[in-house]
Order: C-alpha cells, then sequence, then structure tokens
C-alpha cells in the first residue's frame, strides 16, 4: 500500500488547504505536515476530543501525532511512509475539525 501513496504536489497543496484554511503547514525534519490546536474549556472535553480523533484514526488506519493539554488538543497529519503530505493527509484534517464542530455544538 505505501508504495502506491504519492506525495501531493504543492499545486495541489495549495488548492486542498483552501478547505482547511485554519490549518498550517509546517517542515520540522523536512517533511511536511498539517498541524492545528484546537481550543477547550477544560482537560476532560480535551481528553473527549483527543479519543475521537482515536476513532477517526483507527476507521481510516491513518495516525496522526496528538498532543492532549489542559484547554487545549494538537493536531498533526503527514505521512510518516512518504515523509510528507499525501491527499489523507487534508481529508483527516478536514474530519478532524468537522468532529471538533460537533463537539462544540453538543
Amino acid at each position: 500500500m505505501a508504495d502506491s501513496v504519492q506525495k501531493v504536489t504543492d499545486a495541489e497543496v495549495a488548492e486542498y488547504k483552501k478547505q482547511i484554511p485554519t490549518w498550517i503547514i509546517l517542515e520540522p525534519d523536512g517533511e511536511k505536515r498539517l498541524e492545528y490546536v484546537y481550543k477547550f474549556k477544560d482537560f476532560a472535553t480535551a481528553l473527549a476530543f483527543t479519543n475521537k480523533v482515536g476513532e477517526l484514526a483507527e476507521a481510516e488506519g491513518h495516525h496522526p501525532a496528538i498532543l492532549t493539554e489542559w484547554g487545549s488538543v494538537g493536531v498533526a497529519w503527514w505521512t510518516h511512509t512518504i515523509g510528507g503530505l499525501q491527499h489523507l493527509d487534508f481529508i483527516m484534517a478536514a474530519r478532524t475539525d468537522e468532529a471538533y464542530k460537533a463537539f462544540q455544538e453538543s
């Protein structure tokens, strides 16, 4: 499977980024990744959101880096096997945003 996964082009990054405008693209160690920090009223809610992101990741078989702290959850999506971003990373960032919106509405 990893052999069929390809990095997105710079043009694709620019196009896909329009769908997730709040996310930033960082490039630590030369590997592009999508990152965003979600804010919460307390640790319990942040932890519940972390678990929801974990469920999304398990369902897709694609896992982010997550940092859960009091009042915030930092999420980073990228594909380790290719050392950068693929289409699925942008899809998962959008799904993470959708999960956050659902948390805000509940």
